[in-house]
């Protein structure tokens, strides 16, 4: 069975050059548009260093 996350939803208003842009590379990398602004957001976390740990994982 799959695990349940906990995920909240919200508006975002953006133009729609960038709409364009960012459909299109979500389809390169055979994402949804959602898909491509969580991995976007994911990415970005980590490299700031500002990603909450997860259950169990260790500083190194």
């Amino acid at each position: 069975m799959a695990e349940k996350k906990d995920t909240k939803s919200f508006i975002l208003r953006i133009d729609s050059a960038t709409m364009e842009s960012l459909e299109k590379w979500a389809a390169d990398e055979f994402r949804s548009v959602n898909g491509q602004l969580q991995w976007i957001i994911a990415d970005a976390l980590r490299r700031s260093g500002r990603e909450k740990k997860k259950k169990g994982e260790i500083d190194v």
